[in-house]
């Protein structure tokens, strides 16, 4: 079947409620996006015509250059069917778009920020439009092509980092990192050479800081439990730190998605929302109790366990997302509350409840279970994770020389 291209405007908008503009490659009725970087309101959108409508003020310059973008493509796809080089649509997309390209760095991190919007991870597109912004901070404009991106320039912007907004060493690592992504993708996309490679070697390295991990003991637990003085709020949020606690630290993202539907057998059956791993897990006894306090509230059988989500409207993805952020942020607020009257010293987050079964798992079970448990794909990240809590062959080593 023979491939061709056409301008489309993709049905997600961002958070602007603007939709993209891109050229659509299609090849045996598989097709791939190249993104043009405009957006428009669909309402100036003409579908039957393919062009912007009068009604945008940018719409003869759009129009003229959306012309000329499917001029172009159209043009390679030829050269590419004469040559064999159409057998995919991915694969046309890379050849047209890959040679020739002289993208900048900022268009290419535009390009990254706009496909995370469109594949819904907000979390991490609330974190990288932030560090993209330190960047441009950093170099004073949004033209910044890869080749001046070298040692000096990242030496620099570190310092700068440090120096002009106070960023931590783990911070600064993650800018780092996210230029080292946007500066592979644009040797795969032959936009720079790989001899221009800032990172590696005896260049510039990427190594984050050890961090401080540190989880409350059976004692805290038990006195976080026994807690009388709470109100409601501080009550809930007990149960929901608590419940993630029982299933070995649960992400709250996971927490508040557990539906009724999910529990069954004696069992919690959910996937999770980081990796869209599988997970079944037997639900302690003292889970039970938790679910008893929300079966009132339970409207269906697919109904959300925790009231958080019951409200959201989960054909949109971004509020779901901010109905999550805000109540991530009232769970950690009513957690300093309930530390202070459990008379502990510790900062209690929802994230803590992970670092609290590391600690008191300590070396009390089996890596490989553990492992499990945690939901790591790579048995060393477990291995490296639980050394924060495993101390008794370091004491035993130290008391063997002191105590005389």
């Amino acid at each position: 079947m023979s491939s061709n291209a056409k301008i489309v405007l993709r049905k997600k908008p961002n958070s602007k409620g603007l939709y993209p503009l891109a050229v659509r490659i299609t090849k045996n009725r598989r097709s791939t996006y190249q993104y043009i970087g405009h957006y428009i309101d669909i309402e100036d959108w003409d579908e039957k015509n393919i062009r912007v409508r009068k009604s945008n003020s940018n719409a003869d310059s759009l129009n003229k250059l959306l012309s000329q973008e499917l001029s172009n493509a159209n043009k390679a796809l030829i050269d590419l069917q004469s040559e064999h080089k159409d057998a995919s649509a991915n694969q046309i997309k890379k050849e047209i778009y890959a040679s020739g390209n002289s993208a900048t760095f900022f268009e290419l991190a535009q390009e990254h920020l706009d496909e995370l919007e469109i594949a819904e991870k907000l979390n991490r597109l609330s974190t990288d439009s932030a560090l993209v912004s330190y960047i441009i901070k950093f170099n004073k404009s949004k033209q910044l092509a890869f080749q001046e991106i070298n040692e000096r320039f990242l030496k620099k912007l570190m310092i700068y980092l440090k120096a002009k907004h106070e960023l931590s060493e783990t911070s600064v690592m993650n800018i780092l990192f996210l230029i080292r992504l946007l500066f592979n993708r644009a040797i795969k996309l032959k936009i720079v050479s790989r001899e221009l490679y800032p990172f590696g070697g005896d260049k510039i390295k990427i190594k984050f800081p050890e961090t401080s991990k540190v989880g409350l003991n059976i004692i805290e637990v038990r006195a976080i439990k026994a807690l009388e003085n709470l109100t409601l709020s501080e009550i809930h949020t007990r149960n929901v730190w608590l419940f993630s606690f029982n299933f070995a630290g649960m992400r709250v993202t996971d927490v508040l998605w557990t539906k009724w539907s999910d529990i069954y057998d004696k069992r919690l059956h959910y996937r999770m929302n980081k990796n869209s791993k599988l997970l079944s897990l037997k639900i302690p006894d003292k889970v039970f109790k938790i679910l008893d306090y929300y079966k009132e509230d339970k409207r269906y059988a697919t109904d959300f366990v925790f009231p958080e989500l019951k409200k959201a409207n989960l054909d949109d993805a971004k509020d779901v997302y901010n109905k999550r952020k805000t109540a991530t942020k009232k769970f950690n607020d009513n957690l300093k509350s309930i530390a202070k009257k459990a008379k502990i010293d510790k900062k209690i987050t929802m994230h803590i409840a992970r670092h609290t079964f590391g600690n008191i798992a300590g070396d009390t079970i089996h890596p490989f279970m553990l492992q499990k448990l945690y939901r790591h794909s790579d048995l060393k990240t477990t291995l490296n994770y639980q050394a924060n809590f495993i101390h008794k062959e370091a004491d035993d080593a130290l008391d063997s020389v002191v105590n005389f």
